[in-house]
């Protein structure tokens, strides 16, 4: 087959076969297309779209490039969840270990942060000793003896998805959703799952803004996994202010032991019970998504969810001391507490500072160099809706940046808007989509 060619159809609108797709991801992975020829075809499928049978195309060459993990000696369903990241986002540190007490599988493969969201992997390894790099024989063997896995994504998983998204990230053709799709997919088929719930962000601290664009996105992400025959549940969720109260690396893993402990941190409690509902469904461990709800929460109450999160970190290496004795934890240098300057109720709250705050103390990369400092960020506390009085206290900062704290100031007031007017509370659950 001729790259220019297929460049050239693909520019002029027309959509390419099976084998036309997967001559030009394996050409390019295996270095016989040069990156030039390759950001044309990125480009062209940027501006004219992929079809559901290319997206599921470009899925399976990026899959096959790599190992498909078999988990079939593993007894059970084996349940997955993704969420396109958001801000205070810490649900996967909590429904794995929910769902894995309730009897169901979770064979997790994470990333790292990107942007202004948090990634599951720099909050996991802010808890001394644990390790996300795991080999394949590693992997499997912690899901024999506790029924799940919190790992990043190895060598041999989707090394095309690697490649081609440094690619995406230089020529302005990460914002399709059809690249987005077989992004994602590619690395969550390895993981030999069963079935995945999908957690779509959607506002301002989300990646897709609009419900429209997320809803997209879920179908899109839907038809995939449907064409892998992979059952599948997907929440559109809200992104328009951070989810629960804390914000950066440690802090998260704090709040997460917290909900795992029983307390009831409402908009990450009950987003965290739909979506472990959701994979006990799935995992079929529950007749309905209410009963697997109702199950989630009993693993709380009865104290197994957080008996499996500290099961889940042993296994990987973790210390336990700082999830038994959280205040035993090293502490920023600087703490800095920020107040209200109006009265009102909170109208809005731009997420996308939020995030950018938290990045500038610490809690995230600016750059590719930067090292993530795990105490740094922000405990968050007002809510859409929320009645406040000048001088209530609004943020706690932590970092060892002095000279960021004036501008992370001014940005999250910034990101707050007051009105006079009372705004109903933003609902966490957008909508649920059974696409089976």
């Amino acid at each position: 087959m001729n790259p220019v060619e297929l460049i050239r159809k693909k520019r002029n609108g027309k959509s390419l076969t099976n084998e036309e797709i997967e001559f030009m991801i394996f050409s390019f992975t295996r270095g016989r297309i040069p990156s030039y020829q390759f950001s044309a075809f990125l480009m062209a499928g940027f501006l004219n779209g992929f079809t559901k049978q290319e997206t599921a195309q470009l899925t399976r060459s990026m899959l096959y490039s790599g190992k498909v993990i078999n988990l079939n000696s593993i007894k059970g369903k084996k349940i997955d969840k993704h969420s396109t990241g958001g801000v205070g986002d810490k649900a996967s540190l909590i429904l794995a270990p929910i769902v894995a007490a309730a009897g169901v599988n979770v064979p997790m493969i994470s990333g790292r942060g990107l942007g202004h969201t948090g990634g599951t992997l720099d909050k996991l390894e802010a808890i001394p000793g644990f390790t996300t790099n795991v080999t394949l024989q590693q992997y499997k063997s912690i899901i024999k003896k506790c029924g799940a896995v919190l790992a990043g994504q190895t060598k041999e998983v989707a090394p095309a998805d690697k490649l081609i998204y440094a690619l995406r990230d230089v020529t302005a053709t990460v914002e399709s959703i059809p690249l987005i799709t077989a992004s994602i997919m590619s690395k969550k088929l390895a993981e030999g799952i069963d079935g995945l719930v999908l957690d779509v962000k959607t506002g301002s601290g989300a990646f897709m803004k609009s419900y429209e664009d997320s809803m997209a996105l879920a179908e899109s992400l839907s038809n995939t996994a449907k064409a892998f025959k992979k059952k599948v549940i997907a929440f559109i969720t809200d992104m328009n202010q951070p989810l629960g109260n804390y914000i950066g690396n440690w802090l998260e893993v704090y709040e997460s032991i917290k909900v795992l402990q029983g307390e009831k941190v409402d908009d990450l409690l009950e987003l965290s019970l739909y979506l472990s509902g959701a994979m006990i469904y799935l995992g079929n461990k529950s007749k309905s998504i209410e009963e697997g709800i109702w199950i989630a929460g009993k693993m709380i109450e009865s104290g197994k969810a957080f008996d499996k999160f500290m099961e889940i970190v042993k296994l990987q290496g973790g210390d336990l001391t700082y999830l038994m004795h959280p205040a035993k934890y090293p502490k920023s240098k600087i703490h800095e507490k920020l107040f209200a300057n109006s009265s009102g109720y909170i109208n809005t709250i731009d997420s996308f500072e939020i995030g950018m705050a938290s990045l500038e103390l610490g809690a995230g990369r600016m750059t590719m160099e930067d090292k993530i400092d795990p105490k740094a960020g922000i405990i968050f506390y007002p809510k859409i809706g929320q009645k406040i009085s000048k001088g209530d206290l609004i943020a706690e900062l932590f970092t060892d940046k002095k000279k960021s704290i004036d501008s992370v100031k001014k940005k999250i007031n910034k990101a707050i808007i007051v009105s006079s007017k009372k705004k109903k509370p933003e609902q966490i659950i957008k909508s649920i989509s059974d696409f089976n």
